[in-house]
């Protein structure tokens, strides 16, 4: 079957003639850096999360959005900061931009999300912050961590890069009482403009840092400099900034990406209760569902063999792609990258949560423009990747 039928990739961006559209318009338009469409876009995150005592300010990564954070909330060398081992390193390394110190911890193995107790045990005199990932879309555990946070004077930022639109108690990430909240729109999250990212706070002062620090640790606003149609060449540089701006090209397809995140994540829940469903009876445990009346994003789809699969993790994979179907592994944990492991002399018997699903969780395809037809195939593959 695989010769005959054109290989199925992991992910793909649903990029609609609206974007396009939009994107013409702003190549045309003369501005195509952080301008007007930027501005649209920020504006309308800010809306979509219903919450106007909130500031959405737009970035050129996730990764960038979390530095800004931590360097806003002052973190420096001499601070720790909390996250899971279950993770990209790029939650991680922010910290570490910054000289600060990371202490890594285990997830629950049932949400596969920062395990809370596991937080409460690390803190220390020196640490200042906590950085939970609502892991593949699932909202991590937020009444308990704020209330832990607040206990124990920790700043929070949420690394919510899988998680529009996901809901915790009711309400859309981005709009709880954490203290920073970062969302990612690289090309395989549930809205894209291609790179990009989203920072969001309720925190005047913390925005007004980050948007300074945003663009080079300017005291103007590019954007206002030159468009003004009075002389406004001066500018003061108050900090070293970075160059963390959202271009007017990827804000674009950003606000026609936006107007779809319900509908993606309506397809997305449909994709996922079809894998539900057509994997039941098989040796494989399935995501974790959010509880009822909360919204899972659905970013990803994470099985993980059960003990009676008679395949490894590693063999699986690779007889899906010997079928045609692409999938991943989210994520080798920090503890067994080199960097980390050595840095803080981690050993997987530190994590053992992590360390088990890590040897059993592949991720399947789960995007908006997979057919019916499509699903039926990955699970068929996936049938077959298990039968010894």
């Amino acid at each position: 079957m695989a010769d005959k039928l054109p290989f199925l990739p992991f992910a793909l961006p649903d990029i609609g003639d609206d974007e396009i559209a939009e994107v013409v318009d702003t190549l045309k338009s003369g501005w195509v850096t952080t301008g007007p469409k930027t501005r649209r876009f920020e504006e309308d995150f800010t809306a979509f999360l219903g919450d106007a005592s909130l500031q959405s300010l737009a970035v050129n990564s996730a990764t960038a959005g979390l530095h800004l954070a931590l360097e806003a909330l002052g973190i420096g060398p001499g601070d720790e900061v909390i996250t899971t081992t279950h993770t990209f390193t790029a939650t991680a390394e922010v910290v570490r931009y910054l000289g600060a110190d990371v202490k890594l911890v285990d997830i629950d193995p049932a949400t596969l999300c920062i395990d809370v107790k596991a937080v409460e045990a690390a803190i220390t005199p020196r640490t200042k912050a906590v950085m939970p990932v609502h892991y593949a879309g699932l909202s991590a555990d937020m009444v308990s961590l704020l209330a832990l946070a607040k206990k124990h004077g920790l700043k929070v930022v949420e690394d919510a890069a899988h998680a529009l639109p996901t809901t915790c108690g009711g309400r859309l990430i981005g709009t709880l009482d954490s203290d920073i909240t970062v969302f990612s729109f690289y090309a395989n999250k549930t809205i894209t403009t291609g790179e990009g990212g989203m920072v969001v706070t309720r925190d005047v002062e913390l925005a007004k840092r980050m948007k300074v620090m945003r663009l080079h640790g300017m005291s103007r606003d590019a954007f206002d400099r030159f468009t003004a149609k009075v002389p406004s060449w001066y500018y003061e540089i108050v900090a070293p900034g970075f160059k963390y701006n959202l271009t007017d090209i990827a804000s674009a397809m950003g606000i026609h990406q936006l107007k779809r995140a319900r509908a993606f994540q309506d397809r997305r829940e449909q994709i996922a209760r079809m894998f539900d469903e057509g994997l039941a009876g098989l040796p494989v445990v399935t995501p974790p569902r959010a509880p009822d009346g909360e919204t899972h994003a659905w970013h990803l789809y994470v099985v993980r063999l059960g003990d009676e699969a008679a395949v490894s993790r590693d063999a699986f994979i690779e007889r899906l792609f010997a079928a045609g179907i692409g999938c991943s592994v989210h994520y080798i944990p920090l503890h067994l990258q080199p960097y980390w492991r050595d840095r803080y002399g981690l050993k997987p018997e530190d994590f053992p949560h992590s360390q088990r699903a890590y040897e059993r969780m592949a991720s399947l395809p789960l995007y908006t423009r997979m057919t019916e037809a499509d699903v039926r195939r990955v699970l068929s593959a996936v049938r077959a990747a298990l039968d010894a």
